[in-house]
């Protein structure tokens, strides 16, 4: 099983290329479903989760192929056509390895009145029930049971339009409802929808294809079924996350980088906080450059919240800035609530944080120290790598393979900015 070591202390310089959104890019290509036609998505990152979404589609009869790109996000293009689709199984050695795999339930659902999913898995961060994705379902006519681990949804006479609120945000139930009220019968309206921008990046290209979408970006969504939709090209958004990570890095380890192909009105929440805690931040022709002198961070307190708050999946590296920034910083999760687990492992490497319920207390500690530690999920590996970039020492995290399913080469763009990092292979 891979590992990487880090030694730490060494300010970034340089650029940094940012990927398409891997958030975007899976209900994109389940997207592909609705359509007897080709789906062409362009500026797909190369990751597992991308590998995983590919070979559940290619089970369900979708024919995927890939252009290369020459190596960069950028040019990486692929290709779905699900004109032959041969099941409507999604199976469980497949749908355990990501949750997005649901996302497939809606499409296959509203085109052929069939679907059978396993329940999902993923990060072990909480349990993001799947119960909004079947209320939504059902409110359009759909019957499910949910029997042997499998939710099995049976539409004969098609899905119905339907007006659906969402008691609390779900941005996974809101896009596969999204994509099954394209094919509905009649109009149906989302109350409560999540807005994040994958949301929206989901709602251009289903009006690519022909579908007839209102209020884009905002949290009332409503859809005029369509009887087909068409095939459609479409460029994936920015990888929001990844921005925010590698901004986070600058910021831990000072120096100045430029964030190529981001954007940020992607990740203002983030960036606002970086700033109060003593980052310079600014947008370039080419997308964010982040600064940070000599000086040491301040601690800021900060809450997740959904799009546009500060986002859950940036919580993890926000706490390693924080473990080494002046004065103490109140962090509150509230979207997940399991997503302390990398506390301890920071706490191996000297951070001062002690946990109260859905808060922690982050004390701000000098230095930090070399040390083992264990990735738990994907943000979590990526918060232990930046604890790594700023310890004295050496850092070595075991079980990296959480990291391979959000973050694409990594190791390789941040030694091309002065980290001292690599991947150690077992």
């Amino acid at each position: 099983m891979d590992r990487i070591r880090l030694r730490g202390g060494k300010p970034l310089e340089g650029s940094i290329g940012i990927g398409g959104a891997k958030n975007a890019a899976l209900p994109l290509m389940a997207a592909s479903l609705l359509s007897e036609e080709t789906l062409t998505l362009s500026n797909v990152p190369h990751l597992a989760d991308i590998a995983t979404m590919a070979h559940l589609l290619q089970q369900h009869g979708v024919d995927v192929s890939m252009d290369g790109g020459n190596g960069t996000p950028e040019g990486r293009t692929i290709h779905l056509n699900a004109g032959k689709i041969t099941s409507t199984l999604a199976p469980y050695d497949l749908v355990r390895k990501m949750r997005a795999s649901v996302l497939v339930l809606g499409p296959l659902l509203a085109r052929f009145g069939e679907a059978e999913v396993s329940l999902p898995g993923g990060c072990a961060i909480g349990t993001r029930p799947v119960d909004l994705h079947i209320m939504g379902l059902k409110a359009m006519g759909a019957e499910i049971n949910v029997e042997n681990g499998y939710i099995k949804a049976r539409a004969k006479q098609g899905l119905k339009g339907a007006v659906i609120r969402f008691p609390q945000v779900s941005v996974g139930a809101t896009e596969n409802l999204l994509m099954a009220a394209a094919l509905a019968d009649g109009t149906t309206v989302l109350e409560n929808a999540a807005r994040e921008p994958e949301i929206s990046d989901l709602v251009q290209c289903l009006v690519a294809m022909g579908a007839m979408i209102d209020g884009i970006g905002s949290e009332h969504l409503t859809i005029h079924g369509k009887p087909s939709l068409r095939g459609a090209t479409h460029k994936i958004v920015p990888d929001r996350i990844e921005i925010g990570t590698y901004l986070a890095a600058v910021a831990i380890c000072g120096g100045k980088v430029e964030l190529t192909g981001a954007r940020l009105d992607l990740i203002e929440a983030v960036a606002e906080k970086l700033v109060e805690a003593g980052c310079e931040i600014g947008q370039t022709t080419r997308g964010i450059s982040i600064a940070r002198n000599g000086s040491r961070l301040k601690g800021v307190d900060f809450l997740t919240a959904p799009y546009p708050g500060f986002p859950t999946d940036m919580q993890a590296q926000m706490m390693s800035l924080m473990a080494v920034a002046d004065g103490a910083s109140m962090i509150t999760e509230t979207i997940f609530e399991n997503r302390f687990m990398h506390v301890p492992e920071l706490a191996r490497m000297g951070a001062n944080i002690v946990v109260h319920g859905s808060s922690a207390l982050v004390r701000g500690v000098p230095k930090l120290t070399g040390a083992p530690v264990m990735a738990t999920d994907l943000r979590a590996s990526v918060s232990l790598v930046l604890a790594g970039l700023a310890a004295e020492g050496e850092t070595v995290i075991n079980r990296v393979y959480h990291l391979d399913r959000g973050y694409e080469r990594l190791e390789d763009k941040l030694s091309a900015c002065g980290a001292d990092i690599e991947r150690l292979k077992d």
